[in-house]
């Protein structure tokens, strides 16, 4: 079957059958009397499984693995030799026009750039959809991705493992039973990227490796040669596919502050980096966001706050209330709330809060949990298939009484609108860029103080070499409409013959 198959191809032939699928729930069957029958188990489809999609299939595992898609099937070996019985693909598109009344959920952990287009095509098939972070590359799919999850009624989960634990719902308790008073200021940062990032394009065409479908590995992108500075994992730092440090991490570090803070649209962002060009991000950034008053939680009062995000080995002013030799979150990041009445400091994931002074915690008694916790939502965070459970809990639910599993579409489409968004203030301000504070329309999603006539100047050729000892530097510049760029960057257009389905209305 040809690998250019059409959208409209595969949802005629699954569509009818998949949508018309009933999984029966665990407290009719098996499980209860203590096995799991097969017809309690879901059929699932792993999309993008060389990499972390191996370690969220084997938490997936209680399931029927049934499919297993992958545009390079030598990295995709090792899982392919897990699961020996599913049968293997390359397209996603092939998978779904062939077995689409067989699988009732999917994987998706493919590069961020074509997140969007398995997830919403798989949510117009009936089919429920767990997909790693960041939910999309893009504000406008973010967007789409929960307005057609609420229209199709399935089951979703993004990929954010640490949302399952106990710390989220721990930092949220203590901020709603008022021991830090309101919070007014919140910083995060990472150690991330881990990875190249402020690169030139490469202008060196290799050739493709045998085992490699390059064409589907760019997907919706626009065509370049291969180079192998793209793949299996330097993806991230490029523009065309990742969304840098604040992509990767910020969907696990940020996730407490919308947890406790209900963060919703921010108003304004202002943005600054090191030098960034046209294609790859910057090594490091620092945003600050401007969230809007929002109704009162628990006890406390909701106001304005700023949430400032550092990576790139940037860090936020060292709390004067932590002692000399303690470190700032952990060795991956972290998280510091500042109240009125005091302060919280947590690591990545928000693992391990403290009160600071830590001398807080001594003799303090914890507030009384409020929040559903997650079975499994304790100890070592890799060691626990609690969030792929969790969501595969609630795909066995009715969409009538489901509890949704906590990172569901509803909350962390929202949740990766804003952090796109700060990917998007970062490319606007450059060396030559837009320096103020950029007011944002969440509803709408646009920027309202970006003119018509506004421009900006990205880097777009660096080259440095020393000759006869003299220092010689050739970096050159592209002029942008600023207005235009923001918008294509807000909802990007699709190349090669990929596109989403239409944007359902509220």
């Amino acid at each position: 079957m040809s690998k250019n198959i059409s959208r409209r191809s595969f949802i005629k032939t699954s569509g009818a059958a998949t949508l018309g699928m009933m999984i029966v729930p665990s407290t009719v069957l098996g499980r209860r009397f203590g096995h799991t029958a097969p017809s309690d188990k879901l059929n699932i489809a792993g999309i993008g499984i060389g990499g972390v999609g191996r370690r969220n299939l084997k938490n997936m595992a209680s399931e029927n693995i049934v499919a297993l898609c992958d545009v390079d099937w030598k990295y995709a070996d090792k899982t392919f030799r897990d699961y020996p019985n599913a049968r293997r693909f390359k397209d996603w598109r092939v998978m779904f026009d062939q077995m689409g009344k067989d699988i009732d959920a999917i994987l998706v952990a493919t590069p961020d750039h074509t997140h969007a287009c398995i997830s919403a095509h798989a949510i117009t098939l009936g089919k429920h959809v767990y997909c790693q972070k960041p939910l999309t590359h893009s504000v406008y799919e973010s967007r789409l991705l929960a307005r057609l999850a609420k229209k199709y009624k399935v089951a979703t989960q993004m990929g954010n493992q640490g949302n399952s634990f106990d710390w989220c719902r721990r930092i949220a308790e203590w901020i709603w039973a008022g021991e830090i008073g309101e919070v007014r200021e919140v910083h995060c940062w990472t150690d991330r990227p881990i990875w190249p990032q402020g690169l030139n394009l490469p202008t060196e065409e290799m050739p493709v490796p045998d085992t490699l479908d390059w064409d589907l590995w760019l997907g919706p992108a626009v065509k370049r040669p291969y180079n192998s500075v793209y793949l299996p994992w330097n993806w991230r730092g490029w523009y065309d596919f990742g969304t840098g440090a604040l992509g990767d991490m910020a969907c696990h570090i940020m996730d407490p502050i919308c947890w406790a803070l209900d963060l919703g649209y921010p108003t304004e962002v202002e943005a600054s980096s090191t030098l960034s060009n046209l294609y790859s991000a910057p090594y490091a950034e620092l945003i600050t966001y401007t969230f809007p008053a929002r109704p009162k939680k628990g006890k406390v009062k909701m106001p304005e706050v700023k949430v400032t995000w550092y990576d790139g080995g940037l860090m936020p002013p060292r709390p004067a209330e932590l002692e000399d030799g303690d470190m700032m979150g952990d060795e991956n990041g972290g998280l510091l709330f500042i109240g009125t009445k005091g302060k919280i400091m947590a690591g990545c994931y928000g693992m391990n809060p403290t009160l600071l002074p830590k001398t807080r915690m001594e003799g303090w008694k914890e507030p009384t949990p409020t929040l559903r916790r997650v079975p499994g939502g304790t100890g070592d965070i890799w060691s626990t298939d609690a969030h792929e459970q969790d969501w595969i809990r609630a795909c066995k639910e009715s969409p009538e009484n489901r509890v949704e599993a906590s990172s569901n579409f509803q909350f962390s489409g929202p949740f990766t609108e804003m952090v796109d968004m700060g990917v998007i203030a970062v490319r606007l301000a450059g060396l030559y860029g837009l320096h103020r504070k950029l007011k944002w329309d969440g509803q709408n999603m646009r920027f309202t103080n970006i003119s018509e006539n506004d421009k900006i100047k990205i880097v777009n050729y660096d080259a440095f070499s020393v000759i006869d000892g003299d220092p010689r530097f050739d970096r050159r510049f592209a002029d942008f409409n600023a207005r235009e760029m923001a918008e294509e960057w807000i909802k990007h257009t699709y190349h090669n013959g990929y596109s989403l389905p239409p944007m359902p209305n509220d």
